[in-house]
């Protein structure tokens, strides 16, 4: 017997998950920035997971990062610069990739709390908050811990390494939040 939760997740589901994991891949073929302060590339596939968690929900977006992962694992290049395999998982940068669906779950779990903000305004200060907590905090959290562990370098210094991205990832969640209140404008995003 089939359970009412996996009862509710159908084709349309399955086909908004492979538009995020479609939008994370696409991201992905812009090639990658090296900063050189740390072995991490600056890429735009991390505003596809904030995209995906903001626009599709914590499961959708969460189901569309995994995707992305499989694919990669499969050994397809997906990623930015063209990297795939399995080979991409034993590197000190791994931790990053893991959070992705981390990442786009809270990004997409906060999001559907503040669909109830009604003036646009409110509402787009709670998904900025819930960009920055997911698409950033999250996100770079899984990255800096796996960093420092296989590299054993000191966290603190992994983090004060990480706020070079910090501009870039206000940037990106900003962006984000503004081309889902532009999507929202036109159509009615049932996030889940």
């Amino acid at each position: 017997m089939m359970s009412q939760s996996a009862a509710r997740f159908g084709t349309r589901d399955l086909a908004l998950v492979g538009l995020g994991a479609g939008l994370i891949m696409a991201l992905g073929a812009i090639p990658p920035i090296v900063v050189g302060v740390l072995p991490v590339p600056i890429t735009l596939q991390s505003l596809g997971v904030m995209l995906v968690g903001l626009m599709f929900g914590p499961k959708r977006g969460a189901l569309a990062c995994l995707t992305v992962l499989a694919l990669v694992a499969a050994g397809l290049p997906v990623l930015a610069g063209g990297r795939g395999g399995l080979a991409v998982f034993a590197g000190p940068t791994v931790g990053y990739l893991l959070a992705w669906a981390p990442a786009a779950y809270a990004v997409g779990f906060l999001a559907m709390r503040a669909e109830a903000l009604q003036r646009p305004l409110w509402r787009g200060i709670a998904y900025l908050a819930a960009t920055i907590f997911g698409g950033i905090i999250v996100l770079h959290l899984g990255g800096i811990l796996w960093l420092a562990a296989v590299s054993h370098i000191n966290v603190a210094t992994v983090m004060l390494g990480s706020l070079a991205f910090l501009p870039g990832d206000l940037i990106k969640a900003v962006l984000t939040v503004l081309i889902v209140q532009r999507v929202e404008a036109m159509l009615t995003l049932p996030r889940l």
